[in-house]
């Protein structure tokens, strides 16, 4: 509105009507989740804004929070601004003991909440608590709006908030969120992407206004009945249709005179002389220099201030007294109230205004600022380390910047206390030992986070100097792990740890876990006669009394390598680490032992024991296990298990969601992308799918990661011999399938033993087939490798129908069938159940076609269209109907796409627009767009006609 003479604001929403009904049709049909997505002053606040003023909107609870560009240590920033003033709300309100483990985030609710309940060991638990008490105190709350705003700005744990909070909604609440799409973390999407189909979801994506819109909006500013077509174009070309930017040019016109009544309407004066750039920077500079001293003092503190604050505290910033200076710029518009606190109504407008102050006067300001916001409660730590630094005082800045990430690991926000204590070792001049002790931070901060910044330098430049051994050490162990994660170069890796070991003696929990890092069948040219002694030496250095955390940490690590190379104790230590938990981890580095063993039991065929591993480590933490980082490659690991043990339902969109939050986690991303590739392709993208697994294989083969290679090598082998191209994927698998022998992989390998047996075969090299079985045979006796029975009974199967030989053909793949089921292993025992059927056929026995049925009947449930497409074509030719069929577009990934893309194109050739599959996704229509171009380009589709056709379907079927 309008309220004082001098502002320039709409006294209405215009042209974003069809929004807000969107927008409250979502909210009142709680639970809800709704997006409104745009630029930088497009409108998110205003249209928020508009809705608490509706009618439907009356009686529920409106909670309001929002993200700040200067971050804080402690997390979850605007969750607990939207519930920090809700006391008499809650009071009386029937609330849990977890809410208890509320009062340290949320002061102001102490009165009205359970007493705090007893401390966790684990960090990772406590989040936890904490998000379900967040959850229970918004259901407390009855109907109500959350409302979190600049999500584009959010804190880690915001975002896992977030898709906790998704996953457990209380009834009566709608959650409203807004950021700016091109800023927002992968994360933040990911966590709206894939909701319950119990919510109402909504995605708003905002749009420039085009010059009707323009038009209107600037009647409605000026208002009057409408302005001219010549000025409404130019000022809709002057601001790229963004509201702000309109809404300041108007102001800069009028207080430059420019701005006249012409014919009943609004038209300019030498408008042509104006030179405006598009956007706000400009016309919010002009209207600043325009105002009183004082005002502009004003103005110029708000700026660098950032946040909203008491008006005392602005006026002391600022340096001036009384109330005329502030009601001048609260006048401007460009300042806006917010109950008893000031704060600019817009982000950009701020920016203009501080990039206008001269050097000088801003260091005076940011200095006036670190004094001020020390005296607010709670004190932004972050705040005062960002005005310290910009006031040019960089030892309290060093101070106050360790004191903000001190106080986020304590509250377990690792990704924003990387941040700071990063800034710091860019930016500061500090001794070695002071750069060694806070790289030491860092690197530790960072190990935890989800995206791992890039560090690498940091950790070289602190080992540059003379440092005490133990810092030393560390640090050479913080640089192994941190080459690890990135994986550049196994040799490397294996140097780094090697480096860090001798300076480790006094840290013996970090040398055995450099022992172990040795000992990792990383690299071909080390046997794993020579890692062994490493990994003994590690049993030995472990402590044995102490903290349990480090040492079932590294004992996890020494299981997991005992699982890839089939050495029995892996077992033992599994017990060890179980009985020393209680079957559950409780803490960080626990959920870490528990992640190793599983995701290597995975690998080496130990299904069962796997998922139960991974499960229990998942559930320690229900989102929040450990770390995101944890959680991730938990998800990663389960998401292997239930392709290898044929649990498909849903998988390929259980794969789109975790690959979105894959960035910057190149393991993780690696491995949710081939058993994607692996999922059975569609029978007309062969090309695509061969090219993708090629690709992966040359992938892991640089990264070392051959252990994660068995599927992807079967599969590309299996599509290969397929097409008659055999001899071309042996060349492309070859050092692959040699580096499981060199590094003792045996346990591993097997996996793809029968696949290569059979391109062997088909390639005409009958004799290398036979030599590779009968030495899997031999290396793999005596070792623990469940693969080991079903996968050469299959290999065999393969030499004896190669032979001719069918009967022991037949009874070999029942053999591995059978084995194959109780790993479970469904899909691989469909594939020996189907050869099964082919030597049946060819002994003319009456069970073949039951036993092909049974093959069939599984592909039709995992949704293996390329499989049950050969299988049904196999009963044709024996004369057999086979009914079982999969429906149009169910096989996902149209074999070339990203998982992303094929979604879209499955729902374009279902006959939706681009804006409907948006608002499903959660995804702004540009985005589509792109998807569905990058689609139809693979597929050589020219329509969505055409494009339904080669998905399997009839567009709007």
């Amino acid at each position: 509105m309008i309220a004082r003479a001098g502002r320039i604001v709409s006294p209405m929403l215009v042209a974003r009507e069809a929004e807000l009904v969107r927008l409250a049709e979502a909210v009142t049909a709680a639970p809800s989740v709704v997006v409104v997505e745009g630029e930088a002053g497009i409108g998110k606040t205003r249209l928020v804004a508009e809705l608490a003023l509706l009618p439907q909107a009356a009686g529920r609870r409106w909670l309001r929070g929002g993200c700040g560009q200067v971050r804080e240590p402690f997390p979850l920033g605007p969750v607990v601004e939207a519930l920090r003033g809700q006391a008499a709300a809650l009071d009386g309100a029937a609330l849990s003991p977890v809410t208890g483990a509320l009062g340290a985030l949320l002061p102001e609710l102490q009165a009205v909440l359970p007493p705090a309940p007893p401390p966790l060991e684990d960090r990772a638990a406590e989040r936890h608590r904490v998000l379900r008490g967040l959850v229970e105190v918004l259901s407390a709350l009855g109907p109500a709006v959350l409302v979190l705003e600049d999500l584009h700005w959010a804190d880690q744990q915001t975002v896992e908030f977030l898709a906790y909070l998704v996953r457990a909604m209380p009834a009566g609440l709608s959650v409203v969120l807004t950021y700016r799409g091109e800023q927002a973390d992968p994360a933040l999407r990911a966590a709206t992407a894939r909701l319950a189909d119990t919510l109402t979801c909504e995605h708003i994506a905002l749009r420039p206004l085009d010059v009707a819109g323009t038009r209107a909006l600037a009647a409605a500013i000026l208002q009057t009945e409408e302005v001219s077509p010549e000025f409404a174009e130019h000022l809709c070309a002057r601001s790229s249709g963004l509201p702000l930017a309109i809404q300041e040019l108007l102001a800069m016109l009028r207080m430059q005179g420019k701005l006249i009544r012409w014919k009943g309407g609004w038209a300019r004066r030498a408008l042509d002389e104006l030179d405006v750039p598009e956007g706000v920077r400009a016309p919010v500079q002009e209207r600043v220099a325009r105002m009183s001293p004082a005002a502009r003092s004003v103005m110029e503190a708000a700026a660098v201030l950032r946040l909203a604050v008491p008006a005392a505290t602005l006026a002391g910033v600022a340096g001036v007294s009384g109330a005329e200076a502030l009601d001048e710029a609260l006048d401007s518009g460009l300042l806006i109230e917010q109950g008893t606190l000031v704060a600019f109504r817009h982000v950009l407008a701020a920016e203009a205004v501080y990039e206008g102050v001269p050097l000088g006067r801003r260091q005076a300001l940011h200095a006036a600022a670190a004094t001020a916001t020390r005296g607010l409660r709670p004190v932004p730590l972050g705040q005062v380390a960002h005005h310290l630094r910009h006031a040019g005082r960089p030892e309290e800045w060093v101070a106050a910047a360790v004191a903000a990430a001190e106080h986020a690991t304590g509250l377990g926000n690792d990704a924003e206390a990387a941040r700071l204590l990063e800034e710091v070792l860019r930016h500061a001049g500090l001794d070695p030992v002071r750069r060694a002790e806070l790289t030491i931070r860092l690197g530790w901060a960072a190990t935890y986070t989800l995206r791992i910044p890039a560090i690498g330098e940091l950790l070289d430049e602190a080992l540059g100097h003379e440092l005490p051994r133990r810092l030393r050490g560390e640090l050479r162990m913080l640089r192994a792990l941190y080459l690890d994660t990135i994986r550049v170069d196994d040799l490397r890796v294996r140097q780094a740890f090697a480096d860090a070991v001798p300076d480790l003696a006094e840290l013996p929990e970090l040398a055995a876990w450099a022992m172990v890092g040795l000992g990792v069948p990383t690299t071909t040219d080390v046997p794993f006669a020579e890692r062994l002694p490493w990994l003994e030496r590690a049993l030995e250095t472990v402590p044995a009394d102490g903290e349990p955390g480090p040492r079932v940490f590294v004992l996890g690590k020494i299981a997991m390598i005992f699982v890839s190379s089939g050495d029995p104790r892996w077992w033992a230590l599994t017990e060890r680490i179980l009985a020393e938990t209680g079957g559950r981890p409780s803490s960080r580095q626990e959920v870490g032992a528990y992640r190793s063993i599983g995701g290597a039991a995975v690998d080496a065929g130990h299904h069962q024991v796997a998922a139960r591993l991974l499960e229990a480590a998942l559930d320690a933490g229900r989102g929040a296990s450990g770390s995101a980082r944890d959680d991730l490659t938990l998800r990663a690991s389960l998401a292997m298990a239930r392709y290898y043990g044929g649990a498909w339902a849903g998988l390929r969109e259980e794969l789109a969601a975790l690959r979105e939050q894959c960035d910057n986690r190149p393991y993780e991303r690696l491995h949710i992308d081939l058993i994607a590739a692996c999922l059975a392709p569609a029978p007309s993208r062969l090309d695509a799918a061969r090219e993708m697994l090629a690709g992966l294989i040359r992938d892991l083969r640089v990264r070392g990661d051959l252990d994660m290679a068995a599927a992807p090598v079967t599969t590309l082998l299996r599509l290969a011999r397929a097409r008659d191209e055999a001899g071309a994927a042996l060349a492309e698998t070859a050092d692959v399938v040699a580096g499981w022998e060199a590094r003792d992989l045996w346990p591993i390998g097997v996996r793809a033993v029968a696949a290569v047996t059979e391109a062997l075969l088909s390639a005409g090299r009958t004799q290398e087939a036979a030599d590779l079985v009968g030495r899997y045979e031999v290396r793999t006796r005596g070792l623990d490798a469940p693969l080991a029975v079903p996968a050469l009974a299959l290999a065999h199967g393969h030499l004896d129908a190669h032979a001719g030989r069918w009967a022991p053909a037949a009874r070999r793949y029942g053999e591995a069938a059978d084995a194959y089921a109780r790993l479970p292993a469904g899909y691989d025992a469909a594939q020996a159940v189907e050869h099964q059927a082919s030597c049946l056929f060819e002994l003319g026995d009456p069970e073949a076609g039951a036993t092909l049925t049974r093959a069939i009947d599984t592909y039709t449930r995992l949704g293996a269209r390329w499989d049950l497409d050969r299988a049904t074509q196999l009963a044709r030719r024996r004369g057999l109907r086979a009914t079982s069929r999969i429906r149009a577009g169910e096989d996902g990934e149209a074999a070339g796409l990203s998982a992303r893309q094929a979604q879209v194109a499955r729902l374009a050739a279902d006959g939706l627009t681009n804006q409907e599959i948006a608002r499903q996704m959660f995804l702004s229509p540009k985005t589509v767009d792109k998807h569905l171009g990058a689609a139809m380009r693979k597929l050589g589709a020219r329509s969505r006609t055409e494009l339904g056709r080669h998905l399997g379907g009839t567009p709007g079927a």
